[in-house]
């Protein structure tokens, strides 16, 4: 099994959690303790790119509560840069001003919107957290989970993990 299989393995035992109709969070969510890892993720982040990063955790009606925003001026490729935290399984998702263009990553260093240093500097500080990187590529995805958003023409596993439901 390579990793896009294990992480599209993990993605549907994720979904079948228990938990709340709206899909917002599996029973048992610590918005506490979530908050307390996207706060180490900030400062981590604003100490390896020497610049300070947001954290928004105003977010509601939706499968992540925080995103971390690296400003533009700080990394190498001089763009934008936000990391969403699902409310599931300590998935991340990094993306970049347009992030329905890179399949993952290092497809965003080889289309320069990403530098290889800022990659290995986003990549170790959530590894560090215990986060676990999700590629764009397996995201988007058209949906095929246990909820009812099978039901929705539109959804993908991003809406699932990332989105506003």
């Amino acid at each position: 099994m390579n990793d896009d299989d294990r992480t599209r393995a993990l993605l549907h035992a994720l979904d079948r959690l228990p938990g709340p109709h709206h899909l917002e969070h599996p029973d048992g969510f610590d918005r506490s303790a979530a908050r307390l890892r996207a706060t180490a993720l900030r400062d981590r982040l604003t100490r390896d790119f020497g610049r300070p990063c947001g954290l928004d955790e105003g977010i509601q009606d939706a499968s992540f509560s925080f995103r971390v925003d690296v400003p533009a001026e700080a990394p190498g490729a001089g763009l934008l840069l936000a990391v969403r935290l699902s409310n599931y399984g300590d998935l991340a998702a990094v993306t970049t001003p347009a992030p329905d263009t890179h399949d993952d990553l290092d497809d965003a260093v080889r289309d320069g919107a990403l530098s290889a240093a800022d990659r290995v500097r986003i990549t170790a500080a959530l590894s560090g957290l215990g986060y676990r990187l999700v590629p764009q590529r397996l995201l988007r995805r058209r949906y095929d989970g246990a909820t009812w958003l099978a039901a929705e023409d539109h959804a993908t596993w991003w809406t699932r993990f990332f989105d506003h439901l």
